[in-house]
């Protein structure tokens, strides 16, 4: 996001967001105890969050913003307090490839501490309202470099993403209603810390289930019309969806 997009989304009236079990509602200050329940800064002791939260700013997000562009220059790292992202690279052909989905708990904009440039490896956009803290890069950095366990859960970071990403491929060559409930479930397990497939999903366009799912709109749509016709699929009270159990990802190999 470049300065200029970032001082007007900071200047906006923040959207409305739910808060998320475990942490503090989005719209208070964030404390320094909030970061304990971050994986990637878990193992770090008070002083060392204090020290990552220092000039920090909270950032509210409507859905379908973009919050990092790729190779723009790093202005700090984002720690997700509610909402879901994704991250997404463009080809040259103008086609998307989701990378990653993010949920509360999660940090995006860490890898451009290991960039010598400082610049973003690809885009993070809103898929719902969002709640982010922004920190400095330059502390994080400097116990990057100075704390192993730090390094440790980093690496361990990474390495879990880049399993969530071969199998995001590996279904490629999966059928379309294998696709759709692949993907129904992963959000679902964003939505909060350690929530089940079948967790409630907050209301996302059929555009962008198509997208996450790697198919053509009128086949996502489609699809999620047969199974919420089958009952594996039913619409929750705010337009959202929900899995009604996980049999249809046991019969499919999905969990």
């Amino acid at each position: 996001m470049s300065t200029v997009k970032l001082c007007q989304a900071l200047s906006k009236k923040p959207p409305k967001i739910a808060p998320v079990t475990g942490f503090m509602p989005p719209n208070l200050p964030i404390q320094p105890g909030e970061l304990a329940l971050v994986p990637l800064f878990a193992n770090l002791d008070g002083e060392q969050h204090r020290r990552l939260l220092e000039n920090h700013r909270l950032l509210s997000l409507e859905k379908d913003q973009q919050l990092i562009l790729e190779q723009e220059e790093s202005q700090g790292l984002f720690l997700l307090r509610a909402g879901l992202m994704k991250v997404r690279c463009m080809g040259m052909d103008g086609e998307e490839t989701v990378l990653a989905l993010l949920g509360p708990g999660e940090v995006c904009g860490e890898m451009a501490s290991l960039n010598p440039k400082g610049l973003r490896s690809a885009d993070v956009i809103t898929l719902t309202p969002c709640s982010l803290v922004i920190m400095r890069g330059g502390p994080f950095t400097t116990l990057l470099h100075s704390n192993p366990g730090l390094a440790i859960s980093l690496a361990k970071l990474q390495a879990q993403r880049l399993r969530d990403l071969n199998k995001r491929f590996s279904l490629r060559g999966a059928d379309a209603s294998s696709r759709m409930l692949a993907t129904l479930a992963e959000i679902a397990c964003k939505t909060f810390p350690d929530a089940p497939p079948t967790a409630a999903i907050p209301p996302i366009p059929h555009r962008e289930l198509a997208n996450l799912s790697g198919l053509a709109r009128e086949t996502a749509s489609r699809i999620l019309s047969n199974l919420r016709r089958r009952g594996e699929v039913a619409e929750t009270s705010d337009g959202g969806l929900q899995l009604t159990s996980l049999q249809p990802l046991e019969r499919r190999g999905l969990l």
